[in-house]
């Protein structure tokens, strides 16, 4: 695995903190009613995409996501100021304001979505594999579902035939505690998700999710197994999200003692201690890190606000092109 350094760990806090501000000002926003619809945070869930993107090949290997997907494009590359747009509905953003908070969607950066259906994008993670080992692209596709889409149907079939034609692909489910507001002990007697990954003779096991450096080193074995062509590796990062669901999530299925217990193994906070433990950065250098970050936010904001909404022929020219007929030209 690349050495995980003093640069890694202060990449790590930057990059984390950001995502956390970045959301929490997405979260104010939210209430201001600037950003529509649903909206789903990934708090508390940061040590999986920091660790991921360590380890992953960012010139070739994929990710895909369900709807708490708003930190995983900027890793993977996207303008942050883009991210935002999308979810303000404005015509700069990611897919010009018509995708939303959860279909953040980039090609250019190898980040195929965002799914607003639970385990849609299982199937389709590994469709992106198979597309891959077939043309031969050496690339991995790291699938990401929650809990709950561990419960869905496709999850089964799609091993089956993952596991068959030994495809280029890495399942993760990122157990944060609840699919909504239902445990995981509500849905299943086993309470070892990653244990479905036996009946498939799957490489598979349970990662601690709060911490950055143990999903790099799972998800680099993950990722070095399948790209040698011995087939897929089924994850279970345990980790936990501090916010509800969705914003309009009242969070009345735990109590706040809960939270505050995970909230002392924040990814985050543990970045942080090791950095000052080690003695990679003074507290000076530190915030001055955080005087970035906070900027950084503030700079996607107001590029937000100071978009314009597309125009309503926008709506026209995203269906579809007719080459014989000329009278509704394309801007896309």
């Amino acid at each position: 695995m690349k050495k995980i350094t003093k640069a890694t760990y202060l990449k790590w806090y930057e990059d984390m903190l950001f995502w956390r501000k970045f959301e929490d000002k997405l979260a104010q926003v939210y209430i201001q009613q600037k950003v529509r619809g649903f909206l789903h945070l990934y708090n508390g869930q940061e040590a999986i995409l920091a660790g991921a993107l360590h380890v992953m090949d960012l010139s070739k290997d994929k990710m895909i996501t369900a709807y708490r997907n708003h930190v995983q494009p900027i890793g993977m590359g996207v303008d942050p100021r883009r991210v935002m747009a999308e979810l303000y509905g404005k015509k700069t953003g990611t897919s010009h304001g018509m995708g939303g908070s959860m279909h953040i969607f980039s090609k250019e950066h190898r980040f195929y979505g965002g799914h607003g259906i639970v385990g849609g994008q299982i199937p389709l993670g590994a469709g992106l594999a198979f597309a891959d080992k077939y043309f031969k692209r050496d690339a991995v596709t790291l699938t990401f579902l929650g809990d709950g889409a561990a419960r869905q149907g496709s999850l089964h079939e799609t091993f089956t035939m993952a596991v068959k034609w030994n495809l280029p692909v890495v399942f993760c489910v990122e157990n944060n505690g609840y699919a909504m507001g239902t445990s995981v002990a509500r849905t299943s007697k086993s309470t070892e998700i990653w244990k479905l990954g036996l009946g498939y003779d799957m490489p598979c096991g349970p990662v601690d999710a709060m911490n950055p450096e143990k999903v790099a080193e799972a998800l680099d074995e993950a990722i070095k197994r399948a790209r040698k062509g011995e087939g897929p590796t089924f994850l279970e990062l345990k980790t936990y999200r501090y916010r509800g669901h969705s914003m309009s999530d009242a969070q009345q299925y735990r109590t706040k003692e809960e939270v505050a217990e995970y909230q002392k193994i924040d990814p985050i906070t543990q970045v942080k201690d090791i950095i000052k433990k080690n003695k990679y950065a003074t507290d000076k250098e530190i915030k001055a890190i955080d005087k970035k970050v906070k900027d950084l936010v503030s700079e996607c904001e107001k590029f937000a606000e100071e978009s314009d909404f597309p125009d309503v022929q926008q709506l026209y020219d995203v269906v579809y092109e007719q080459k014989d007929y000329p009278f509704l030209p394309h801007k896309l």
